[in-house]
């Protein structure tokens, strides 16, 4: 079991939701915890309330320079990265919106490149490391109305499974959690009926619990996941008549 006492861990997309409840879940469990977003007064609000144990870095991970600056002001030595960056439009593709579908891409896909194309050569110059990345079960098939967003977490995932691969011999590990709903601004853009609709503390309670495991892949809620995998395996022709 990982043990996270003293280890230090960059959270990438602390300032709401999901991001919050890990950063104050990680900090409970003894971790110095490095918590970044766009919205530095909503970073200093959850650094007051972690306490000494962590430390504020804004950034944008859609604008390179923002994180390259970033990186520059991390430790020298670093334990580990979560990513956790997102936003959600429901979006259909027959009403096109080029803006945010690119913007989803852009975020919750490039924006983890943009981060791991520094951090993965600081992990392997240092000897080890632990990437977590953040699908979802949204990712697993495409989904109506989800035009950009479900492109971008099952490239998410399919990157994940990339690095595991890749970097199995250089000591860093790789998981990815694959939430369904949480509660968040996010989720409640969803015009859609929600069911297994976690809290985001309770997601993060998940979250820890896969992070402490040898386990490369977390979907959750558990029921929810079933079913959603159970749906992922349906033959085309079905999956298209039954979601068109």
């Amino acid at each position: 079991m990982r043990d996270f006492q003293n280890k230090t861990y960059w959270i990438v997309g602390a300032s709401e939701g999901l991001g919050r409840a890990l950063a104050l879940q990680l900090a409970k469990v003894g971790a110095q915890v490095i918590i970044s977003a766009r919205n530095e007064e909503r970073l200093l609000e959850l650094a007051e309330e972690i306490g000494p144990n962590s430390s504020v870095l804004p950034m944008d991970v859609s604008d390179g320079s923002s994180v390259r600056k970033a990186f520059s002001k991390l430790p020298k030595t670093l334990d580990g990265f979560v990513f956790l960056s997102g936003v959600y439009w429901h979006i259909n593709a027959s009403s096109w919106d080029v803006e945010k579908a690119e913007e989803m891409v852009d975020v919750n896909l490039v924006g983890a490149m943009r981060c791991l194309g520094h951090l993965v050569p600081k992990f392997t110059s240092q000897g080890f490391g632990h990437i977590v990345l953040t699908g979802s079960i949204a990712g697993y098939r495409g989904l109506p109305g989800s035009v950009g967003y479900c492109a971008s977490k099952a490239g998410l995932m399919s990157l994940a499974e990339t690095l595991k691969i890749d970097l199995a011999k250089a000591n860093i590990d790789v998981q990815l959690l694959n939430p369904g709903y949480i509660k968040t601004r996010l989720t409640d853009k969803n015009p859609y009926k929600k069911i297994y609709v976690m809290t985001p503390e309770r997601a993060a309670q998940f979250s820890v619990m896969h992070m402490q495991s040898n386990r490369f892949q977390s979907s959750f809620p558990r029921v929810f996941s079933i079913i959603s995998k159970i749906i992922k395996n349906f033959p085309d022709w079905l999956y298209f008549k039954i979601f068109s």
